[in-house]
């Protein structure tokens, strides 16, 4: 007798575009910096009550339909990112043979948790995700697949869509692609008005490089690619931890209540010091990233008392589709990102007043940003390096201005958006059920977790005791 295994392969497709197209698309300066092995990966839950065969027979072949008709319009996501060795470019070679790998799972794991808020164990969701290789060709050229899909059952609970995708297109890019085959999807392969008009702009020219950064990024992935070879061929793009089985994703949860009464509680403290100015404004991504960074070195370095001096970095990009001299489309395909990055020392955040020295950091940054979309963008490589040798660093991704839960295949909207990062990971979305709030994702230990949840509830309800 055979030993039922949690997750069974039940079909394998390769998809291509609907209409083949042959090109070569080049990067742009802004897309140099993210150029190799940096993927991204989200899963979309949806409630699905039907069995594995009744999703083959009625279901598959319309994902399989109206995918094949978003490639036509994203066609270079069926190519490979090429990255030959210097002192020739990176770019997107489209052939009239790419297809990208769409692959079918049936799974006994529990659907319900999966799907939910609570800490899953890294490895399970992993089970989820597909996953890319890279190889190098004879003349020490780098390939990367650009994109792979998988489609998970879970007979009579529901399924779940995961992506996985190299950082040749920004989280903008990606949105709007799951939003456009879902669309099509939805409406049964009919291109409705409000889909065409999402068609993504390919026009490497309408991005300007007014400093001319492309050298300097240039010449910073050249030295990024040296490390490659030994690191990389073979290797997939899983999530890469240490020891993945001490490590959890939860989703915590903050309703405009809570963000409200900690925007509260910044703005009181300042309101007593010389500091205060009535027209400061906290945003809800700075006093919300603010708050989870605080309290998350609060937990991981609470024993730490000889680090003290230690630096913490808090990164974050910016959508510069809206801010440059000479506007982008909003569907332009790429990365149309600035990078930013705030710092502080662990014991002035781990201080009574880390919270509020993180919104001064993080604010900070973001209004440098709004005054030079590019500042230090020459140094952007060494910082960061800087940052992952000296220090410790929180990367945020993702945003809630992207809205995944509309993303809406004919199963009404998804029960749950997961990203699936590393432990410097922390990602951010809008709230599923409370209008006006923020989902963020961090990934920890079950015993930090259980800590960070009670520092929290304290915390808000220090702050939440301001409003009344």
């Amino acid at each position: 007798m055979g030993i039922l295994r949690e997750h069974e392969l039940v079909q394998k497709f390769k998809i291509g575009p609907s209409k083949r197209t042959t090109a070569s698309v080049p990067l742009s300066f802004l897309d140099l910096p993210l150029a190799g092995p940096i993927y991204v990966r989200r899963q979309f839950f949806y409630h699905f009550p039907h069995s594995t065969l009744h999703f083959c027979k009625t279901t598959l072949p319309s994902l399989k339909t109206s995918l094949s008709q978003t490639l036509q319009h994203f066609f270079p996501l069926a190519g490979n990112l090429l990255c030959p060795p210097p002192p020739h470019k990176p770019f997107i070679r489209c052939t009239d043979d790419d297809s990208i790998p769409l692959t079918v799972v049936e799974s006994r794991a529990d659907f319900n948790h999966l799907s939910s808020n609570h800490p899953k164990r890294l490895k399970d969701l992993d089970h989820l995700v597909p996953k890319l290789t890279c190889t190098n060709m004879h003349d020490d050229t780098f390939v990367f697949p650009l994109l792979a899909l998988q489609t998970t059952i879970f007979p009579n609970q529901g399924l779940c869509i995961a992506i996985t995708y190299c950082h040749v297109m920004d989280d903008s890019c990606c949105s709007n692609f799951m939003k456009y085959w879902s669309s099509i999807c939805r409406s049964g392969g009919v291109e409705l008005s409000l889909v065409e008009r999402s068609t993504p702009c390919l026009d490497r020219g309408v991005l300007k490089d007014p400093k001319g950064l492309e050298a300097i990024f240039l010449r910073d992935y050249f030295e990024e690619r040296s490390t490659w070879k030994e690191r990389l061929v073979g290797k997939t793009s899983e999530v890469c931890n240490g020891n993945t089985e001490d490590y959890v994703k939860a989703t915590l949860v903050f309703g405009r209540d809570d963000i409200e009464g900690l925007r509260r509680l910044v703005l009181n403290q300042w309101r007593r010091s010389e500091e205060f100015d009535t027209s400061q404004h906290v945003s809800k991504f700075v006093v919300t990233c603010a708050f989870v960074w605080a309290c998350l070195v609060k937990t991981r370095c609470r024993s730490d008392y000889e680090e003290q001096e230690k630096e913490e970095f808090f990164r974050f990009s910016a959508d510069c589709r809206d801010r440059l001299e000479h506007p982008v489309p909003e569907t332009y395909f790429g990365n149309c990102l600035t990078l930013c990055f705030a710092m502080l020392k662990r014991n002035d955040l781990k201080g009574e007043g880390g919270f509020v020295n993180a919104v001064k950091v993080i604010r900070r940054a973001v209004t440098d940003m709004k005054i030079d979309l590019f500042k230090d963008a020459e140094n952007w490589r060494e910082s960061f390096t800087k940052m992952f040798a000296l220090g410790s660093t929180l990367i945020v991704t993702g945003s809630p201005k992207f809205t995944v839960y509309e993303t809406d295949f004919g199963f009404g909207k998804p029960n749950k958006v997961e990203m699936v990062h590393s432990l410097k990971g922390m990602s951010l979305a809008e709230s599923r059920d409370k209008e006006g709030g923020l989902e963020v994702g961090i990934v920890c230990t079950i015993t930090e977790f259980e800590y960070l949840v009670s520092l929290i509830k304290q915390e808000l309800q220090v702050s939440k005791s301001l409003l009344y």
